[in-house]
C-alpha cells in the first residue's frame, strides 16, 4: 500500500497531467522509479517534447523538497511544476518553473539528520499558473502560429 507521502505525490502528478492534457498536450506518466521526470509531455504534432518533474505539498507551504541532483539537472525542455494542495478541498496551486531557475535558487540546508534540498516559494511566486513556460505551445502548435488548412 502506498504511504501518505506517495499518495500526495501521485495526486500531484495526475493533477498536472490533467492540466497539461486540457491544454492540448499529450502526456504520459513515467515509471515511478524513473529518475528526474514524472511526466513526459509532447505537443500534439510531436514538434516539441518536455520532461516534467512534479513536487507536491499536501497543504500550502513556503517550500518544496528537492533531491540533490536538482542543481545540475536543468535544460530548456525540463520543467518543474510545484503543487500546493488545499487542506479544505479547494483548487490546487500550480507553479510552473523552468529547471534552470530551480537550479539557480535551490536551497541547501545541513541538518543533524542529513542535508535538505528545497525550492522556496518566494522564488516560485512569479511562476504561479505560468503554463506559458512550456513555450506558448497550445494544442500542438505555438500560440500565435497560423494553422495551415490541410
Amino acid at each position: 500500500m502506498a504511504g501518505k507521502h506517495q499518495q500526495t505525490g501521485m495526486r500531484g502528478v495526475f493533477l498536472v497531467a490533467a492540466e497539461l492534457a486540457s491544454r492540448g498536450f499529450v502526456v504520459s506518466p513515467t515509471s515511478r522509479s524513473a529518475f528526474g521526470a514524472d511526466l513526459l509531455v509532447t505537443t500534439e504534432g510531436c514538434r516539441k517534447a518536455f520532461s516534467v518533474q512534479v513536487k507536491t505539498n499536501a497543504k500550502p507551504a513556503s517550500f518544496w523538497l528537492l533531491n540533490k541532483h536538482a542543481k545540475r539537472l536543468h535544460a530548456s525542455s525540463h520543467i518543474y511544476v510545484f503543487v500546493n494542495l488545499s487542506k479544505d478541498g479547494g483548487l490546487p496551486e500550480y507553479y510552473v518553473v523552468p529547471s534552470r531557475t530551480v537550479a539557480e535558487h535551490m536551497n541547501v540546508q545541513r541538518r543533524p539528520a542529513g542535508t535538505w534540498y528545497s525550492f522556496d516559494r518566494s522564488h516560485a511566486d512569479r511562476y504561479k499558473d505560468r503554463w506559458d513556460v512550456f513555450g506558448g505551445w497550445i494544442g500542438g502548435v505555438p500560440t500565435g502560429a497560423k494553422l495551415s488548412k490541410g
